[in-house]
């Protein structure tokens, strides 16, 4: 049997698409999802994405990554969602799609011209929110030294209900990310282990920022990444609420809101190509 698909990518950030509103629970495994990922011998993506069957007005996102893992959510993924979805001809309301995903309900909207903002919700701050052990379950975890590959590293933790561990260097491009990055990513006092972003800040509006993302490794973008970067910032009084965060594979213009507390995110979502596989890949 074949599966239709799309390819999209955000920022260089690429997923495999797949309509699967016909059934609750996604049309492949996890592990068949490794195939398709792979960029050698199937089509190639940092994940695939299932847009699940709609329930009160709310369709539903699920995630595989390209190590099989299920994030709660993915920022550059669910602009490539919302932009599949709008290709489908799947109506919005005000412009808008309500999504529920692994980290709640988030809901992107569709701009006049051509780029997704997403109401990326509320950072969650406390280590328990998190998960770290760096500090006491109700502490935030601002600037924590923590020792990794023989060197310490000051970092600041924070959710975008997936967890980010956020480090400011002096020169980003210098960091060995494939090195140190799955050292970040499996350290014990992350229990569910943790996307990892090392930020050079250009000036209070502007960041630099690498990212080694949980289960896929060093990808060109990371949207929650970039929010998570910017909450960082501020709690480090290095970069203002408003701030463009430069990923290999492009911008993304974060705002945090002091009033709402709630962070939206602009970026594009961009239609590779469309085609039928294999589920057996």
């Amino acid at each position: 049997m074949s599966i239709a698909f799309s390819k999209y990518h955000g920022l260089g950030n690429d997923f495999i698409l797949i309509d699967n509103r016909h059934s609750a629970e996604p049309i492949l495994t996890s592990e068949q999802a490794v195939k398709w990922c792979d960029r050698n011998f199937g089509i190639g993506a940092d994940g695939v994405i299932f847009l699940l069957a709609e329930t009160n007005g709310e369709h539903r996102m699920r995630i595989f990554n390209s190590d099989g893992s299920e994030p709660e959510m993915c920022g550059n993924g669910i602009r490539c969602l919302a932009k599949f979805m709008q290709d489908l001809n799947i109506s919005t309301t005000d412009g808008k799609y309500q999504i529920q995903t692994g980290a709640g309900l988030i809901v992107p909207r569709m701009d006049a011209d051509g780029q997704v903002t997403v109401d990326m919700g509320k950072p969650f701050l406390t280590a328990a929110e998190i998960p770290t052990t760096l500090r006491d379950s109700d502490h935030k975890v601002i600037n924590v030294p923590l020792e990794v590959g023989g060197n310490i590293w000051n970092v600041t933790a924070v959710s975008m209900g997936n967890p980010h561990c956020i480090t400011f260097v002096n020169d980003v491009d210098a960091i060995p990310l494939a090195e140190i990055g799955t050292l970040f990513e499996h350290h014990p006092v992350f229990p569910k282990r943790t996307n990892t972003e090392f930020v050079e800040v250009v000036n209070t509006s502007y960041v630099k920022m690498r990212v080694w993302e949980r289960g896929a490794g060093a990808t060109l973008a990371c949207g929650t990444g970039a929010c998570a970067t910017v909450v960082a910032g501020v709690l480090n009084d290095l970069c203002n609420r408003t701030c463009t965060v430069n990923l290999p594979g492009g911008d993304l213009k974060i705002h945090w809101s002091e009033e709402s507390d709630r962070i939206l995110m602009t970026g594009p979502a961009t239609l590779v190509f469309t085609g039928l596989a294999k589920n057996e890949l």
